[in-house]
């Protein structure tokens, strides 16, 4: 499994799709949908919904997340927006705002 890796310095505005994992280091604003991973760097800013299997989040998302698997929010990140996954993970030092939704699949 290969991993896509979106720099710090680049923006993305628009619809990310695909079967890669996704490792975001700058800014997207939209929509990803991915069959893998995604990791959200530190450094990172998103403005998009997701729809994939995990997510990991250090830097800063806006929007809602339907994971299949687990959303990780790390110490570092921040999250706006709704959650729908059956595994949630929020570290201590990380900031969220919004509904949980883990019934998921049962």
């Amino acid at each position: 499994m290969a991993n896509t890796v979106i720099g710090s310095t680049i923006v993305i505005d628009g619809e990310i799709t695909g079967s890669d994992a996704l490792v975001v280091q700058g800014a997207v604003k939209g929509r990803i949908q991915l069959t893998e991973s995604v990791f959200v760097e530190n450094s990172a800013r998103l403005e998009a919904d997701l729809d994939v299997e995990t997510v990991e989040i250090g830097g800063v998302v806006t929007g809602n997340i339907n994971a299949r698997g687990k959303v990780e929010i790390k110490a570092e990140g921040k999250m706006v927006g709704d959650i729908k996954a059956p595994r949630i993970l929020i570290a201590d030092g990380a900031l969220f705002k919004g509904n949980i939704d883990m019934d998921v699949g049962r």
